[in-house]
């Protein structure tokens, strides 16, 4: 039986874009897993260190599913999430613009791993009203060239897309920032006019249930410091 013409044009196109997503996603699954086992080894690295009083800092791994585990150190949580789809950006993304992709557009098809901040005494505590941070969130595409959207230390130039190889350097690289990065993002107290009322309600389930929520930027936008804040009113 002979194929339809029309039908074989279609299950091409099918094919081509099949094998493309899965391609990405084999590579943004294994980077993913690169990842995990350098942050088994930083964890292993502490532990095996002489520096004075690191037993009153825990440092330790937990691996929470397939696609997500976290690193726990002294009051902070970075958890490393890879979805599981594939992604394009919008036509208007700066990413779109650039020569690399201009000259194959598959090369935006992306999957990406996330990397949240969270204080750990929010899941001691079950303090589930508590917010998390993401703080950078790293695409990796067909040819495993990758980048990342982040702040301050985590982020990486657009036009870098096309240059940048993700291997072992690259991602202890990444931990590290992200580590730091967490590190200098301090809690800040919430602005007085936000908190300066409370429920009875909320009093008399604070202890069982920690109502009142609390994150590091509680009260600001993440997405900019203050300063930017600042520069962004004038």
């Amino acid at each position: 039986m002979e194929t339809n013409p029309e039908n074989k044009s279609l299950f091409e196109i099918l094919l081509k874009k099949s094998i493309l997503k899965q391609t990405v996603y084999s590579n943004t699954y294994n980077i993913f897993q690169l990842f995990k086992s350098n942050i088994r080894r930083l964890v292993d690295d502490f532990s095996a260190t002489n520096l004075n009083e690191k037993d009153k800092i825990p440092v330790t791994f937990k691996e929470t599913g397939e696609f997500q585990f976290e690193i726990k150190f002294a009051g902070d949580i970075l958890i490393f999430m890879m979805h599981t789809n594939v992604f394009e950006f919008s036509r208007n993304h700066e990413v779109m613009k650039t020569p690399y992709v201009k000259e194959d557009k598959e090369r935006s098809y992306c999957g990406v791993i996330h990397i949240y901040n969270f204080l750990s005494d929010s899941f001691k505590y079950n303090r589930i009203n508590d917010v998390g941070y993401l703080i950078g969130r790293v695409f990796i595409n067909k040819e495993k060239r990758y980048f990342i959207e982040g702040k301050r230390e985590v982020g990486l130039l657009y036009n870098n897309f096309g240059n940048a190889v993700m291997d072992e350097a690259c991602i202890r690289n990444i931990i590290e920032s992200s580590i730091l990065y967490t590190i200098n993002f301090d809690l800040l107290t919430p602005p007085f006019d936000n908190v300066k009322e409370v429920t009875v309600q909320d009093i008399k389930t604070a202890l069982a249930n920690m109502r009142l929520k609390t994150g590091k930027r509680l009260g600001f936008k993440f997405q900019e410091d203050h300063n930017e804040l600042k520069s962004n009113e004038k």
